[in-house]
């Protein structure tokens, strides 16, 4: 555990606000509440941090077990045999978070406390994986079907929900500094957790088809997991209540905000364009495993699902510490910046060679680069604007995010029918480009903007 230095300014407080405000002890002044607001925050910070450590270790290593571009598309072809039927899954998945982010904002930017509301909404999310395993379990043919689509949808729209409610509560007791160490710790040994999960569900769990089916076991085994981090979490947090609170708002008056919001920061608005062509380009990624399946049959009989599982979900053991360090150290542009650009290196690798080293090494890209995007992305939206907008913001890009992703699979699995896989990679290598170019022409470094208003 790294040392913890003093305190540092408040993540968007008035500096110059002395605004009195009657407390219980007698009249203070904004800066004071901020101050003590701070103080409750670095007072507790180990607490916290193990808190948010044990929840992130135990619930990305069960999350990721169902959202690996490789179990659940690949159990979805096995029971559908369609790849237009796996692009619906990963678009009702998606659908389900478009709006659901707004909602949860709403229910929570004008809370002193937003754990009760994390539990609620945290496991909501989890129940739709147990409902998975069971209906994999229970379920055969078209039943089985429609009931995985009905709960992919679920599943997304507790996830989006989730998304903001986790996202506030780390920026509420993790400082600025200390948010990419953390995730970097618990995303590698979470990654190496899944990993290796991953890979011997592949080879002792769904080869074995433990229990009757060994994707329900699977998913099983994820809720366990995803389950023990959230337990782990509501123990030891200890929220502090901000200073300032915004008024509650309806939600249909709340989204006439999103043009104001998103116009008052210029870097904002373009990195919300950034996130939209990433999430984009993942058009391809329920397709990769499928690709290498039945169409490379040489590197599929030397790999196998585990593997590529392994090398994917590993890939997060060995990036995440370097993009958490380098995040804390430059900023997180640059993560963001590098990780799009392995990510189309990989995928015109997966394209071009198909050596199963090769494709082994792929995968591993793709994990790298996904993980780098997804730590760069969810770091970078708490460093834009202030405090009090923080929860909106990351509900618009959530919602912004959810809309590009749950038309692009669709779209995919259409395109790979009609056209075949490499027409898929060939646009998601596509809108990767256009968002890296709108990186590195539109976005500069929101921290070095932040620091220099300190």
């Amino acid at each position: 555990m790294d040392k913890i230095p003093e305190p540092e300014t408040a993540q968007g407080a008035p500096t110059e606000d002395v605004q009195f405000v009657k407390g219980p002890a007698g009249p203070e002044t904004m800066a004071e509440k901020e101050a003590a607001y701070e103080r409750f925050v670095w007072d507790n910070l180990k607490r916290n941090y193990i808190g948010n450590y044990l929840h992130g270790m135990l619930g990305m290593t069960g999350f990721r077990l169902v959202n690996a571009p490789t179990f659940l598309p690949a159990y979805l072809h096995l029971i559908s045999g369609s790849n237009t039927i796996v692009g619906l899954g990963m678009a009702l998945q998606q659908v389900g978070s478009v709006i659901s982010p707004i909602f949860g904002a709403t229910q929570i930017e004008h809370r002193k406390k937003v754990m009760p509301a994390a539990i609620w909404m945290g496991g909501l999310a989890r129940v739709q994986i147990v409902g998975m395993a069971l209906a994999g379990w229970f379920l055969k043919g078209q039943p089985l079907v429609i009931a995985m689509l009905v709960l992919m949808f679920l599943f997304g729209l507790f996830m989006g929900t989730q998304r903001v409610v986790f996202g506030l509560l780390m920026a509420k007791v993790i400082p600025l500094s200390r948010r990419g160490r953390l995730q970097a710790w618990r995303n590698a040994t979470g990654g190496a957790i899944a990993a290796v999960l991953a890979y011997a569900a592949g080879k002792y769990i769904i080869k074995a088809n433990l229990f009757g089916n060994g994707y329900s076991t699977t998913f099983m085994l994820a809720a366990f997991l995803t389950t023990t981090g959230l337990w782990a979490l509501q123990f030891l947090l200890r929220e502090p209540e901000p200073p300032h609170l915004p008024e509650r708002t309806a939600f249909k008056d709340r989204l006439k905000d999103f043009p104001k919001l998103i116009m008052a920061d210029p870097g904002y608005a373009a990195f919300l364009i950034v996130q939209m062509l990433a999430t984009a380009s993942r058009i391809a990624a329920p397709f990769y495993a499928i690709y290498v399946t039945s169409s490379l049959p040489l590197a599929a009989q030397v790999l196998g699902l585990g593997a590529l599982s392994l090398a994917f979900l590993g890939a997060d053991t060995a990036s995440n510490i370097v993009w958490g360090y380098l995040g804390d150290k430059t900023g997180f542009r640059l993560v963001l910046l590098v990780s799009l650009g392995i990510w189309i290196g990989a995928t015109v690798l997966l394209m071009t060679l198909h050596a199963p080293a090769m494709v082994f090494l792929a995968f591993f890209g793709l994990g790298a680069a996904q993980s780098g995007y997804m730590m760069a992305a969810q770091t970078m939206i708490l460093e834009f604007g202030n405090r009090a907008e923080m929860p909106m913001r990351i509900a618009i890009s959530s919602t912004a995010e959810g809309i590009t992703a749950s038309i692009g699979p669709l779209i995919g699995g259409f395109v790979a029918d009609k056209l075949g896989y490499g027409t898929v990679f060939g646009i998601s290598i596509g809108f990767l480009v256009a968002g890296l170019a709108v990186l590195i022409t539109m976005v500069k470094e929101p921290r070095t903007a932040r620091l220099a208003a300190m």
